[in-house]
């Protein structure tokens, strides 16, 4: 492991929180008793962080110094901001395509949505600071690699992307069952930007009252639903369907 991807030590680590440095896993000494790593635990938990709870010789071999019983991992990937994607992208005169991810909480298949959307051309993935899976080394390798390949922004809130999208003449169109319209009918061929939900419940209530669309796959079967990066893989290769007919 890299040592500039580790922050060790009680107070440089609540100083990276603070600063909002995106980490990937946070290692803590087990069964230490210490009421800042105690209130680092809680803050890091709110943040849907991976805490990993190791002896004290798992963190005397990543640091060989002082960690204090805490040793902090740092995101492999740096973050990009989606209003400066969104007017690159439309500075290029090509027809943008974006893919929102609403609270997608499985690293695998958050890697698996990253790999197909570097395949497709999707421009940005845009994805919540809060409540979806990490960017993690997992994230990585499920990905492919194609996580350094693709940009990923994050935003306080998913509703928030939509609105900014939707005033820079982007389409919203929300993958959903909740809906007659087919994909297959659905226009793909302009500038938009694919919404799709969480494992468990789709995309939330919220979002889908803002959307300028919804659409959904035709299911032949007794299951009514797929899994959310094969759903994400059919929504993005109908898109390239229809771009290079």
């Amino acid at each position: 492991m890299k040592k500039e991807n580790l922050i060790f030590g009680i107070y440089p680590v609540i100083e990276a929180l603070k600063s909002e440095t995106d980490l990937d896993k946070v290692y803590i000494q087990k069964g230490i008793e210490n009421p800042k790593i105690d209130s680092i635990v809680k803050q890091i938990e709110s943040l849907n962080i991976t805490i990993n709870f190791v002896p004290i010789e798992k963190l005397d071999r990543l640091t060989r110094s002082n960690h204090q019983g805490i040793v902090a991992i740092t995101s492999p990937i740096a973050f990009h901001s989606l209003e400066t994607i969104v007017e690159e992208v439309l500075a290029s005169n090509t027809l943008p395509l974006f893919l929102v991810l609403d609270q997608i909480s499985d690293v695998r298949n958050f890697g698996a949505i990253l790999r197909t959307a570097e395949c497709t051309g999707v421009h940005a993935v845009i994805v919540q600071k809060k409540g979806g899976a990490p960017v993690s080394g997992d994230t990585v390798k499920a990905s492919a690699g194609a996580i350094f390949n693709i940009p990923i922004c994050k935003v306080d809130h998913i509703k928030d992307a939509i609105f900014y999208l939707q005033g820079s003449g982007i389409r919203t169109i929300a993958a959903t069952e909740k809906t007659k319209n087919s994909i297959y009918t659905t226009n793909l061929n302009q500038g938009i930007a694919i919404i799709m939900g969480s494992e468990g419940k789709g995309v939330s209530n919220s979002v889908l009252n803002l959307v300028d669309e919804k659409a959904a796959l035709p299911l032949l079967g007794e299951i009514n639903s797929l899994n959310v990066s094969v759903a994400s893989g059919v929504f993005l290769y109908e898109t390239v369907r229809q771009r290079t007919q």
